[in-house]
Formats: C-alpha cells, structure tokens, sequence
C-alpha cells in the first residue's frame, strides 16, 4: 500500500480508502453480513488505514455494518462518517445543517459505529436552509467535547467552503472524481494548494471502471448506480466503453486488472490523497489493493488523457 500525508491532519493515509456505501446492503444491491466484514478486514490487512461511511447510507444500516466490520480493528483505522442528511425512502435524502440535527446525527453514529470519538466528521451535502453559522457552531461545540477531531465537507463549492471558514476550520473535502469526470478537477487542485485533505467518491465511477459490464445492465431504478451517477445510462456508458478498449491494451500489457489501473490514475494525481473506492467481497478488496505494487509511467498516463479527452470531452 502507498501513502500521502493528508492535509494538515497529521495522518499518513492509505492512497485507498475504503468506501463503505456498498457494504449497506440496499442501494448498492444485497450483500452477506459476513462478507462485509471480511472485505474490510482483508482491506485493513492490505494497509488500509481509513474508512469512509455516513449515516444516511441504507438509513443507518451501513453505520450498524461498519460497527461490526471495526470490532477488534478500529485502532488501525482513521473513521471518517458524515453528518445533514437522511435518508427518509429508498435514495431520497434530505438536507438538514441545524445544531439539533447534527447533534443528534453524532449521537447516532456513534451509537452505530460502536466508537466513542469520530476521527474526522464530515457535513455531507450543504444545506442552503440554514446559516452555514449554526451548522458550523454545532461542529465546533462537538469538537470541543472531544467527539470528533476534524470538520470537513463533501459537494460544497468553493464559496460555501469560504463562507464556513469564517466560524470554523475546514481541514478537508471529498468530491467526486475519476476518468469519467474531472469537472471537480480545478476544485481539487484548489483545496490541495490551500493544504486541504483530498478525498475522491465514485474513484471507479460506481464499478463500470473495473470491466466487469461490458454491456447495458438492468439495474432497479433505485439502485445508487443510476439513481445518483450517469455511468450507466446513454450517452456515457458508450463512451465509457469506448474508454475501456484503450485500457485494456494498457491492462493486458501488464497483467493488471481494469480497477488497478483505474485507481492508481485517480491516485498518481499530486492532488489526490487518497481514493474512496468500494469492494463487495474480499476478491475485489485484494485486487484493489494489487494495484499498489506498481505505478502507470508518464507514458501510459499521457495514453490514458489523451483518450479521456477523446472520448468523455474532459
């Protein structure tokens, strides 16, 4: 496993997070309890040292699942959960910032997690209804009685970050970010001059990225990977797989797997600290992992962009 300091946090963290949405349960399709934990473990065997998850995944469950996974493990793991939002039916979610509300979202998660201290506590959407003031007031009043360590955003623009800054410290972002969209790229590089923590979701572009769908799958309607991501509707899953043809030149010239190459371009950027990526059992964690034995060079890097840019006009 490699590592990157992470912003000012003084935490050398794995270039490969792991990304606990899928391990809920429900909108990520079903996956056995058991497999859970043994994909987390086996990624924490592999030098995985931080984990991400939010109390709005499968409504609570996948908090509940990660307490589990952690049980035994949680001194080798950084936690990372997320706070004002809720899952009210399927993949509708509200936005909530007030004091009460994150309050009682630590409370929760918590609870769930089986933790008494969150590593770094993260507002997961902005909420435009309340005063970035009070939501920031409630972060900070958390942090003083030691719950959490460090306050930081997902999806906020560059302006709310500012704005929230004026009653607080951010320390780091999470933003989507992979091949097939860089349109949080200049975001990210923003952030890490400013000696942000980086963090990138949907790293493999919500697993269409890995080869494993070749054609068009029949997703629910209320499935996460058409729900909230385009990667698996018309016009981008052909460009995508237009994409995947030149990858897997690379791929078969280095005996490496269609994921590993995906992450370690999403990782080898200066900008990125660490990747969030998902793993459904402990066959895709330890191909995961395999992607940090090696690096791409400067050329495969300069193959991968240029056709990008051909083929996803980014």
């Amino acid at each position: 496993m490699r590592y990157k300091s992470f912003g000012n946090y003084g935490w050398d963290i794995s270039c490969l997070s792991i990304g606990s949405w899928t391990l809920g349960g429900k909108e990520w399709g079903a996956i056995e309890k058991k497999d859970a934990i043994d994909t987390v473990h086996a990624l924490v065997e592999n030098g995985v040292n931080h984990l991400d998850t939010a109390l709005s995944y499968s409504a609570g469950d996948c908090e509940r699942i990660v307490g589990e996974c952690i049980k035994g493990i949680r001194d080798k793991l950084y936690i990372t959960t997320k706070c004002g939002t809720m899952n009210i039916y399927g993949n509708i979610f509200i936005r909530c910032g007030s004091r009460d509300f994150i309050l009682k979202c630590c409370e929760e998660s918590l609870r769930n997690l089986g933790i008494d201290y969150i590593d770094n506590y993260m507002i997961h959407w902005p909420d435009q209804n309340t005063p970035i003031e009070e939501t920031m007031d409630a972060l900070n009043e958390l942090k003083q009685q030691g719950k959490i360590g460090h306050i930081s955003v997902s999806n906020f623009t560059k302006e709310e970050i500012l704005e929230a800054e004026k009653y607080g410290k951010i320390e780091a972002v999470q933003m989507c970010y992979n091949m097939c969209d860089r349109s949080n790229e200049e975001f990210l590089k923003w952030a890490h001059r400013r000696g942000m923590g980086t963090m990138t979701y949907s790293s493999l572009a919500s697993g269409v990225l890995t080869g494993q769908y070749r054609s068009l799958p029949n997703f629910a309607p209320d499935d996460a990977r058409v729900a909230f991501f385009p990667y698996f509707r018309e016009p981008m899953f052909s460009k995508v797989m237009a994409l995947l043809k030149e990858l897997d030149v690379i791929a078969e010239k280095r005996g490496a797997a269609l994921a590993q190459i995906a992450v370690n371009w999403n990782t080898q950027r200066d900008f990125v600290d660490t990747s969030l990526c998902g793993s459904r059992n402990t066959r895709e964690a330890n191909e995961n992992c395999g992607g940090f034995d090696w690096t791409l060079t400067d050329e495969e890097m300069k193959t991968i962009n240029k056709a990008i840019e051909t083929y996803l006009d980014c």
